[in-house]
């Protein structure tokens, strides 16, 4: 923090940080209790993304072949 920030301005600071720090834990506590009682999986809270969605589904990755007619 920089020394120009008045005393008060530092506390304010700290108490929204704290503040900040305590809500995280608490949202942490309860996906835990939540995981715990079976009602959330396991891992990461972020859904996979469907390269359909990206609009992605006409490209093909570098490397692989090309769909096209076998003959």
């Amino acid at each position: 923090m920089p020394e120009s920030y008045g005393k008060r301005q530092r506390q304010d600071v700290k108490a929204r940080k704290a503040a900040a720090r305590e809500e995280r834990r608490l949202a942490r506590a309860q996906r835990d209790a939540d995981r715990a009682a079976g009602l959330v999986e396991a891992g990461t809270p972020i859904e996979a993304t469907d390269p359909a969605d990206l609009g992605l589904d006409d490209e093909v990755p570098a490397g692989e072949p090309q769909p096209g007619p076998s003959a």
